[in-house]
């Protein structure tokens, strides 16, 4: 494997969030599941794709206020909402409204451009003004303006007993430093960073330096920095797809290559009029896809990454390629994982019993399924590793339930799944509750609670 020269800072992964048109609900709650599951791994950040008028996420804002309140660490980004569908202004106010109920996690991500199938939406989206409307970078400069807090009306004071500001109300002061632009090519890299804004380049470029992906990937890369106030210290991420398959079953690796092996030939050449050129997808080990990295020119160029989940794959899939990517992958690069912040957190789960835990040693990691602290006195006479029973007045717990309160112990996961099993046959109960290590082979659904024993 060759040796990191610069390890990895940042490790993020971006999810499409589709769903059943049937069933919507149940697609966006895998969504905010999956972010969820990304913070427990340790991830810097999570992604959402925008898609409109299809069966993924319309609405990442949203999407990401209610990931706000479920996690309480992870970096939560757009890649790329695209503002010819978007009033400036009003996106502003949604932005900083996420940005401060994050407590200052949220990194939009956006482009611009005519939207996609204009002559069929244009005048859904802009009944009577579609010839008039601006799809130019004046776009993203106003939405930078307005972020940053500068005037957006001539008017601030009272009318009677309202109070009117001049600009974007909530301001969140930090939020304009943490706008990024996605880009194809070399023009678009280079505005963003005569911006000041930071970069996100995927698996898609234009050709227009070479038929090189690589090759072009890195040259949009440094003509960023060229152009941005920071030079070599502008941030970009680099966002392919990847999929490792360390813990991977057997089913699941012949569905994995089949996908891959379907999207490869678009690799071969530029494709259409406007020259666009895809990434191979990565698929192996984490030895083997570190390795591919390493002799990536895009990748060489960065110190952050959001690796693009497939878009169609099954809940449990999506578990193990985030699971292998956090224990194993991100480790290849030099990356270190993210715990959360210093304090005890803790994880009220049900339907765990504490002979299904042994400690491995290491740091004590706790967390709760709110991300809030919990006292030392709620955690007191409980040995690491093991649990004990709860009830009504401890956070989480409901008066009608007794659960367990699971302490999780060392970097590695804590739980004996072969004791867990074991446990399960001796007890005839569900066994573990595997929400906290989120394991390749289990799922993320609750399961109901059994009696304590």
């Amino acid at each position: 494997m060759p040796h990191p020269g610069i390890p990895l800072e940042k490790l993020g992964f971006l999810t499409i969030g589709l769903f059943d048109g049937d069933d919507p609900g149940s697609g966006h709650q895998t969504t905010l599941e999956i972010i969820e599951l990304g913070e427990r791994l340790g991830f810097d950040s999570a992604w959402v794709r925008h898609r409109h008028l299809q069966y993924g996420i319309s609405s990442p804002v949203a999407i990401l206020a209610a990931a706000s309140q479920r996690t309480s660490r992870i970096e939560l980004g757009t890649a790329v909402i695209p503002l010819g569908w978007e009033n400036p202004l009003r996106l502003a106010e949604d932005l900083a409204t996420v940005d401060i109920l994050s407590g200052g996690r949220l990194n939009p991500g956006m482009s611009v451009g005519q939207p996609a199938n204009w002559d069929d939406v244009k005048e859904a989206l802009y009944p009577g003004t579609f010839g008039a409307e601006d799809f130019s970078y004046r776009r993203v400069e106003r939405l930078l303006s307005y972020v940053a807090g500068e005037p957006a009306t001539n008017f601030s004071g009272a009318i009677g007993f309202e109070q009117f500001s001049n600009r974007v109300q909530p301001h969140s002061p930090g939020l304009r430093k943490r706008l990024w632009y996605g880009g194809a090519g070399l023009a678009s890299a280079r505005w963003a960073g005569e911006h000041g804004m930071n970069f996100l380049t995927s698996s898609v470029v234009r050709a227009q330096e070479s038929e090189d992906f690589a090759q072009v990937q890195r040259s949009h890369i440094q003509a960023f920095r060229a152009a941005h106030p920071d030079g070599e210290k502008a941030r970009v991420s680099q966002g392919l797809v990847v999929i490792p398959t360390d813990s991977a079953t057997r089913a699941q690796k012949a569905k994995y290559e089949a996908y891959v092996a379907a999207r490869t030939p678009r690799t071969a050449a530029p494709v259409g009029p406007a020259r666009m050129m895809f990434a191979r997808d990565l698929l192996g080990t984490s030895e083997e896809i570190a390795g591919m990295l390493y002799a990536h020119a895009g990748f060489q160029e960065v110190t952050e990454v959001a690796f693009a989940l497939p878009f169609t794959f099954e809940q449990e899939d999506y578990v193990q390629i985030l699971t292998d990517t956090a224990e194993r992958l991100g480790p290849a690069l030099g990356w270190s994982r993210h715990e959360l912040a210093p304090g005890l957190m803790c994880r009220w789960t049900r339907n765990c019993h504490p002979d299904d835990l042994r400690s491995t040693g290491g740091r004590l990691r706790l967390r709760h399924a709110a991300g809030t602290p919990t006292s030392q006195a709620a955690l007191e006479n409980v040995p690491p590793g093991r649990g004990r029973p709860c009830a009504a007045g401890v956070p989480g717990a409901q008066a009608h339930e007794r659960r367990w309160l699971v302490l999780v112990v060392g970097d590695g996961p804590a739980v004996d799944h072969r004791a867990g099993r074991r446990a399960r046959r001796r007890r005839g109960g569900a066994g573990l509750h595997a929400h906290q290590v989120a394991p390749a082979r289990h799922r993320l659904a609750e399961v109901p609670p059994r009696a304590a024993p």
